[in-house]
């Protein structure tokens, strides 16, 4: 690309970086310029800025850290996570153990709120449109990289008046649905899971720090109180097909 006056300044912009990338001045992990910084270099608007860097995600060249900036994204294959049902009672959230399990540094970035729940919602957790609802939104990361995102609904008329109302604070935070819905006597055993897969959202992409497109795994999330059958908590998960496969069922042992 010539760097003429009729170049978009996005384009110039992308061009440059990718050079550096490519030439190997910039190596994966090292962080690029902020919106600032290319503002100030390049005499451009943030708009601009955000345009190349997403130009270069699209390319699978840059990489966007949630309120960290941009990275050099590795071209080297991720490994491969297994993802499993939950195991025993008292094994705690299911992603932390898989995480554990497998030798990498997990953790989660999450969001609680009340809200109502829509046709969806309501027909999944077989409650009344507008009813209110603990909505909580996740991203989960592994070796600090986003890897999968959970949308979760619980009915406060199941959990509203206990202590584990809020998933991610008080003194039951962070154990998963199972562990927590057992601290109000109710026992959930397997969830029921359907799986489908599909190219990622705009929205899914950019929480991900992935080019539009790309292949995820979508489940949809069921717990039910194996004693009356009613629904305690739905999600709608995602996980990034490069990085994930589901498994099932339980080999014998040797």
């Amino acid at each position: 690309m010539t760097d003429t006056d009729d170049t978009p300044l996005y384009l110039r912009i992308a061009d440059a970086l990718r050079q550096r990338i490519e030439g190997g001045e910039l190596r994966a992990g090292d962080k690029l310029p902020s919106l600032t910084e290319l503002q100030q270099q390049w005499s451009c608007s943030t708009g601009v800025g955000q345009k190349a860097y997403g130009l270069l995600a699209d390319e699978g060249l840059v990489l966007r850290r949630h309120g960290a900036g941009y990275y050099v994204r590795s071209q080297e294959p991720a490994p491969v996570l297994v993802r499993r049902p939950r195991g025993r009672a008292g094994d705690g959230s299911p992603v932390q153990a898989a995480f554990a399990e497998q030798g990498v540094d997990g953790s989660w970035r999450h969001e609680s709120s009340t809200a109502t729940a829509d046709a969806r919602v309501a027909d999944r957790l077989r409650i009344d449109v507008g009813a209110p609802v603990m909505h909580t939104s996740y991203i989960y990361l592994a070796d600090d990289v986003p890897v999968q995102l959970a949308e979760s609904w619980e009915p406060l008329a199941i959990t509203g008046d206990s202590l584990i109302v809020l998933p991610e604070a008080g003194p039951h935070r962070g154990i998963g649905v199972a562990d927590r819905m057992a601290v109000i006597g109710i026992d959930v055993g397997q969830p029921v899971e359907r799986v489908s897969s599909r190219t990622a959202t705009r929205t899914e992409s950019q929480r991900l720090g992935v080019a539009p497109g790309v292949l995820v795994l979508a489940i949809a999330r069921t717990y039910y109180d194996q004693a009356s059958g009613r629904p305690v908590e739905t999600a709608d998960i995602v996980l990034l097909g490069e990085r994930w496969v589901a498994e099932y069922g339980t080999a014998p042992a040797a």
